[in-house]
């Protein structure tokens, strides 16, 4: 029988794919193993957190033989993330990133600093989206109405929960991946003090219009 690929929920024995697929889609949209000398730095940012913290906002598009080839992983509570990454995760992973000394000198340093400061995603201008997400396809399963399947599963968890509106943070450089945040309908939210040439904020109701 031929198995067809589905979402459904993260499994702990999916924790290695994971790492794998944000390792593979961090730069941009793209394999970030030629820019970072560790880049397992980014998935102790951007992935493990999430499935450590909030394993029931994870989602994972199973390619139908049990391997995990993308993800949706989130929170529901933004600010009790950050204090929880703070107080639970950061004690697991800083010895490994430590964080850097002054200025970054890399990307490596760039990503260890933000995993020291979990208090940057509370965001006054994001309050009224308190809910935010990351979302990771390997590129072969792009292009093909996953991402817009893992979406809509992360919302419909998000309304279970009685969350209005969730947010993300995205390289602005990743024309791609803004491309598909405009068709599901996100907004660009306005951040004080953020660079838009750099990150840009976008934003939506949890309702399924998309």
């Amino acid at each position: 029988m031929i198995q067809t690929a589905a979402v459904r929920p993260y499994r702990p024995a999916d924790a290695a794919a994971l790492d794998d697929i944000c390792v593979r889609t961090a730069h941009n949209g793209r394999d970030s193993r030629p820019v970072y000398a560790d880049p397992s730095v980014l998935p102790a940012v951007f992935a493990a957190p999430y499935v450590h913290l909030d394993p029931g906002l994870a989602f994972v598009l199973d390619d139908g033989e049990g391997r995990a080839v993308g993800y949706v992983l989130g929170t529901a509570d933004t600010p009790r993330f950050a204090e929880e990454f703070r107080s639970t995760w950061l004690p697991r992973v800083a010895d490994r990133y430590p964080a850097p000394q002054g200025p970054p000198d890399g990307p490596d340093a760039v990503m260890a600093g933000l995993l020291h400061v979990p208090e940057r995603m509370i965001v006054p201008e994001l309050a009224a989206y308190p809910a935010h997400l990351h979302i990771d396809l390997l590129p072969e399963w792009q292009g093909r109405g996953y991402g817009r399947a893992l979406m809509r599963e992360f919302w419909r968890a998000l309304r279970e929960r009685g969350v209005p509106a969730v947010h993300l943070v995205m390289a602005t450089a990743n024309t791609q991946a803004r491309a598909f945040y405009d068709r599901m309908g996100y907004h660009v939210i306005e951040v004080a003090g953020m660079d838009p040439a750099d990150v840009t904020c976008l934003g939506r109701a949890t309702r399924d219009d998309a």
